[in-house]
């Protein structure tokens, strides 16, 4: 099994990125995949969510209206689309994969995914 996320980088604030997330090693389109960030000092947080039946979508409050989160199961890959970026979104950021009847009580408790990526940094400068 194999979740490997791509696409950080430095970015001024107002800026843009695409994140990425490929999967290997497992049924990929049976489960739902999150992104987590951990900021530096910070616990790391939950920012979005994909199920894997109905392609339903959930969003942290701090980055609502700001970032889509997408997948290719053809693919094997999720995508992260962040915009209007800040500071505060500067983080290394994690896709993770949990089966969906587990995710669905919580799709921000780190504790109900199975598998990791090994993260992808992302800075934002002010």
């Amino acid at each position: 099994v194999q979740l490997q996320a791509f696409g950080g980088g430095l970015v001024q604030a107002g800026g843009s990125l695409r994140l990425s997330c490929a999967a290997s090693g497992f049924t990929f389109d049976e489960y739902a995949i999150g992104w987590f960030r951990r900021a530096p000092g910070k616990e790391r947080e939950g920012v979005s969510c994909i199920r894997s039946s109905d392609g339903s979508t959930d969003y942290s409050n701090s980055v609502k209206g700001r970032f889509t989160i997408s997948r290719d199961n053809a693919k094997n890959t999720v995508y992260l689309q962040m915009n209007s970026l800040e500071p505060e979104d500067t983080a290394v950021y994690y896709c993770a994969a949990g089966m969906p009847y587990w995710v669905v009580a919580d799709p921000f408790d780190p504790k109900l995914y199975s598998y990791w990526g090994q993260g992808t940094l992302v800075t934002v400068s002010s």
